[in-house]
């Protein structure tokens, strides 16, 4: 049977495409195997670079053999080369993009919380490196994009302006992301005033869940100037301070033991997030104010939201035991003396003793 030149040509290029296209594959089962083998070790890193070169690279190789073994016609030689050049510059900008890509997704192998990090950034590195492939392979094919790059300047500039805010609380949202001031279920307190628990760290904002049982929508660039109190950092245990103030004339000893054994009794009880340890503290302190003498019971509580049920049992105790043993709280008194002369004023009657003396 006889048989064209040009279709034997043509017939035993598409053999060696196949036969590269086999070859390829049979090196990516290969490597795969070593890469699942080698999974937590840097040695993953480097096979699963290579896993994915072999294809690329073979039909690379596969196709130039072609057009430098058989005559092939002009028009599939032009197509041939135009293809080589491609597949070339794609695989040039694939290398590095991949390292990166590999090295984000070893990061995250150590540290899963990097992961709401690595995945955006593993997006738009992939992003970036496959827009410059285009814009070089349309250069090198002659298409040139002058008028595309005068557009997309101004264009880019209309866009900023008006996504400003968006972008200023996307990128906030990465700082927060990567810094992690804050993490889910932290319960956090703003400068602002606003507290609650992190539920959502998303790209544009994040929700706090109020004690209330509201959500309170941050934008992230709020977040990012505010001061930030973490209550759960660096771990949820919360020392509750309590003031008391009694009246002047009262013993301190018999204070600071009345308040030590109503915290003793309180965790002796079993009270709802109160803690044994750190063991309670009193001190006289802030000390003397202008009605009282002012005490502070310090005890420790399991988190920051455990004070309110723990100040409302142990209040309670400390009235009860103040009661027992007559220790008087102290109340905002005033004492004004007057001088004769404003004695016309009252009358000429003399005031009657009282919380307040005349």
């Amino acid at each position: 049977m006889h048989v064209s030149q040009a279709v034997f040509d043509l017939s035993a290029s598409g053999a060696v495409l196949a036969a590269a296209l086999l070859a390829g594959l049979v090196l990516h089962r290969i490597f795969h195997h070593w890469r699942v083998k080698l999974k937590g070790k840097w040695g993953e890193m480097l096979f699963a670079l290579l896993e994915s070169l072999p294809i690329p690279l073979m039909l690379l190789a596969g196709l130039h053999i072609s057009l430098q073994l058989f005559e092939l016609p002009r028009v599939w030689r032009h197509l041939g080369d135009k293809l080589i050049l491609a597949v070339l510059i794609v695989v040039i900008f694939y290398f590095p993009a991949k390292v990166f890509i590999l090295f984000l997704r070893r990061m995250t192998q150590r540290d899963p919380t990097l992961e709401r990090v690595t995945a955006p950034a593993t997006f738009v590195v992939r992003a970036l490196f496959a827009l410059v492939a285009i814009i070089v392979i349309l250069e090198n094919l002659g298409i040139h994009l002058t008028a595309v790059w005068t557009t997309l300047g101004v264009g880019s500039v209309a866009v900023a302006l008006a996504l400003q805010d968006t972008l200023s609380n996307f990128f906030a949202g990465l700082y927060v992301l990567a810094d992690q001031p804050i993490r889910l279920g932290d319960f956090i307190k703003l400068d602002s005033g606003q507290e609650g628990y992190v539920t959502r760290i998303g790209w544009r904002s994040t929700h706090l869940r109020t004690l209330p049982n509201s959500i309170v929508v941050l934008p992230n660039s709020t977040l990012s100037k505010a001061i930030i109190t973490n209550y759960s950092l660096p771990e949820p245990r919360v020392a509750l301070p309590m003031q008391v103030g009694v009246v002047y004339g009262t013993d301190p000893e018999a204070v600071e033991h009345a308040l030590l054994e109503v915290a003793e009794q309180a965790i002796a009880a079993g009270i709802d997030g109160l803690l044994l340890e750190p063991k309670p503290a009193v001190r006289f302190i802030p000390g003397f104010s202008d009605s009282s003498l002012d005490f502070t019971l310090v005890v420790h509580v399991r988190s920051y939201v455990d004070q309110f049920a723990v100040q409302h049992e142990i209040r309670k105790r400390i009235v009860r035991r103040f009661q027992k043993e007559g220790i008087e709280f102290a109340f905002p008194t005033r004492t004004l003396v007057l001088d004769k002369s404003a004695l016309p004023l009252l009358g000429g009657r003399t005031p009657k003793p009282g919380p307040d003396t005349f």
